[in-house]
Formats: structure tokens, C-alpha cells, sequence
């Protein structure tokens, strides 16, 4: 596409859901810095301080002594708790461009929850009459926090286009509710696309979706759960209609609960703590089926959509290799399945733009019909 792709700050930094899980994944203030703490002082300088933390060590140094101690810490996670629970409020309508028709928070699972709500994105001018193909945005913020409008500014330049019609998904988060109530939001926004395709004038056979780190996690298991009725759920008014989607595209989303934590992560993913732990209700080892039924890799066969993977080899929270596990096996079934490596990368805020274009290329192959061919690649992390 000729358009200069904007791309919405949740794709660019990381959300304040999946910064915080750093220090939410340790049982206590003390624990996180002790982790950390090189020297064994009781503090953390910003050397010894995690990137995550040491990128916004500013706003947890409340005392600007340049150091950051247990209680600091604890204020932090104070801080982290409100504003998961302030974003069960939906967020301020983002400015769109007058090309656009925008409707937003639409009920889709006809209840009268606030996370239960999708944003719809309008080209007031289309490229031809035909029924539009949809892209779905669904955000990250490891299970207990972000917003579906973070991610609206990814789909504008798509729908701005003419050629796509957009959808951002809100769904419950960790707090409210554990999984599978999250895939169970997810696949009722889908079937509220296809039971409202003909208001709209879009194609119901042509969903393609994307997803940042727990949203990744969320829009690969929509690619590889596609008929599984333990996952289906029966939210909404159009449960006779199909929640698959046409293809996917995952920005380091995690994919193997199971092995996610033999991986070096500033995580510690087997912890009671860890944000898996609070979306599937418990420590993954002492909940191994809970994790298994939560990892998109447990479901991968033959008949899923085409795949388009990106994560970065210095990922400090989702390590790469989820990545790599879920490539390897979408292949060995024979899915079409590309993983773009990028080098030195860490959890998102990737500054090459030759990444969104070869998304954009993927959107437009698998919903759009444009001939392009797709391989796996390791790109620099700067232009």
C-alpha cells in the first residue's frame, strides 16, 4: 500500500501491563530487589535495575536519590494494581481521521460488562463496492491491564486505505475473570463480525487478526483453536456463526505456557505470581492442564490459518523461542507459518519500518488476494 503507515504508541512502547509484570512476578518488594540487587545493598541503582525498570527509573525513584528500595517498590506495585483496575473503564475515543467512520464500544457478547466491547473502524470512501475484509486488533498488558484503544492507531492507516474494515477487541482481564474467559471473549467479537457482515458490508470470509504480546498470545490461539468447542464459549447473540479467522499475525505472544519458563526471563513464569499464573488461576507446574489448555501450541493442526510471527532475540519477557516453538510446529503440520527475527529486539518498540510492511504485505496476500511470497527473516532492530 502507498500510505505512511501510522502505528499507535501501544505498538511502539511497552504497555504498562507487561512493564509492570517485572515487578509483579515477585512475591514481594523486598524479593524483586534482592533479585537484582549485585551489590547487596538493599537498593537498586539504575545499572543494576532490569531495562524495563531502568527505562522509567525516574518515575519509581520517588526521592530522586537515585536509588530504588523495597518501598519504592511497593509503591509501585500499588500504582500498578489502580491503574489495572482504572482500565476496566473504557478509554477516551483516539482522534481519527474524517475518512473514517468510527462507532465505538459495541456490545458483542450482550452484556453489560465494559470489557465486553469492540471499537468498529469504517472507510467512508472504499476502494470498490464489495464487502470489506476485517483486521482485529487485539491489545497486551500480560492478562491484568491495557486497552483496546491502544491499539485503534495500528488499524487507521489500514482502513484510511479504503480497502479493510478494522475492529479493536476489549476482553476481561485476569482480574474479573480467569481463562478461558479471555478466548472465550475473543471468539464471541469474531462470530459479532460474521453475524454483522451484511450491516456492514464486510466479507465473513476474510478476518485476518493481530495481537501484541498477550494480545499475540490471544490472536494465536484464535488461529489454532478454530473448532474447539471447550474454547468456543457461548457469549453473544450469534453462537451459530464460526469464530475462526482467516490468518494471523503474532507480535511475541507467548504460545507454550509449559515451557515458557526454561527460558532466561526477567519474568519468573513458573511463579504463583506470574501473570500466567494469574490468567489460568494458579502456578503453571501445579497446574499443568490449565496451562496446556491456555497454549495455542496445544492446538495446532492442519487446517489453521497462514501465520505471521515477530519477536525480538533480546526479549526480556517473552522469550523468543515461543516464537520459534509455534513456527516449527504450524510447519510440521504443513500451516504456512514465517517468523520474522528481529535482532537485538527486545519486547516490542521495534524501529524498523520494513516490519509493518511486510505486515501490511501479509494482510493484503491472505485477505486481499495480492500475489506476494512470504519467508522467514532476521532484520536489524534499526533501519
Amino acid at each position: 500500500m502507498l500510505i505512511v503507515r501510522r502505528i499507535s504508541v501501544a505498538v511502539i512502547l511497552m504497555s504498562w501491563g507487561v512493564f509492570s509484570a517485572v515487578v509483579m512476578a515477585e512475591p514481594s518488594p523486598d524479593a524483586f530487589i534482592a533479585r537484582f540487587d549485585r551489590d547487596k545493598d538493599g537498593k537498586l541503582s539504575r545499572e543494576e535495575a532490569p531495562p524495563p525498570i531502568a527505562q522509567n527509573f525516574v518515575r519509581i525513584d520517588s526521592n530522586n536519590d537515585g536509588l530504588v528500595d523495597a518501598d519504592e517498590i511497593a509503591v509501585f506495585r500499588q500504582r500498578v494494581v489502580q491503574a489495572a483496575r482504572s482500565e476496566n473503564q473504557p478509554g477516551q475515543p483516539p482522534r481519527v481521521p474524517d475518512s473514517i467512520e468510527a462507532i465505538w464500544d459495541i456490545p458483542y457478547a450482550q452484556t453489560d460488562h465494559p470489557r465486553q466491547r469492540l471499537d468498529l473502524l469504517l472507510p467512508k470512501k472504499r476502494t470498490s463496492d464489495k464487502p470489506l475484509p476485517v483486521v482485529v486488533a487485539i491489545h497486551g498488558g500480560a492478562w491484568l491491564g491495557g486497552d483496546k484503544r491502544q491499539v485503534v492507531g495500528r488499524l487507521i492507516p489500514l482502513v484510511a486505505s479504503g480497502e479493510y474494515a478494522g475492529v479493536s477487541v476489549g476482553y476481561r482481564l485476569s482480574q474479573d475473570a480467569t481463562w478461558p474467559a479471555q478466548i472465550h471473549d475473543c471468539k464471541a467479537a469474531i462470530r459479532w463480525i460474521r453475524g454483522n457482515a451484511k450491516k456492514y458490508n464486510l466479507d465473513p470470509e476474510k478476518i485476518g487478526v493481530i495481537g501484541w504480546s498477550a494480545g499475540g498470545h490471544l490472536v494465536a490461539m484464535l488461529g489454532t483453536s478454530g473448532g474447539v468447542k471447550e474454547l468456543e464459549g457461548d457469549l453473544g447473540e450469534f453462537t451459530s456463526e464460526s469464530s475462526r479467522v482467516t490468518c494471523v499475525v503474532d507480535f511475541f505472544g507467548p504460545t507454550d505456557f509449559l515451557t515458557i519458563g526454561d527460558h532466561p526471563s526477567q519474568i519468573k513464569h513458573y511463579a504463583p505470581d506470574a501473570p500466567e499464573a494469574r490468567l489460568i488461576g494458579g502456578a503453571i507446574p501445579e497446574n499443568p492442564d490449565k496451562a496446556r489448555q491456555a497454549s495455542p501450541i496445544t492446538f495446532v493442526s492442519e487446517d489453521d490459518p497462514p501465520f505471521l510471527l515477530v519477536h525480538g532475540t533480546k526479549d526480556p519477557l517473552v522469550p523468543h523461542q515461543q516464537s520459534v516453538v509455534l513456527r516449527d510446529a504450524l510447519r510440521k503440520v504443513g500451516v504456512p507459518a514465517y517468523l520474522i527475527t528481529v535482532e537485538e529486539g527486545g519486547h516490542g518498540g521495534f524501529r524498523n519500518p520494513e516490519i509493518e510492511r511486510i505486515v501490511d504485505a501479509f494482510f493484503d496476500a491472505y485477505l486481499r488476494g495480492v500475489k506476494h511470497d512470504f519467508e522467514d527473516k532476521t532484520l536489524p532492530n534499526s533501519p
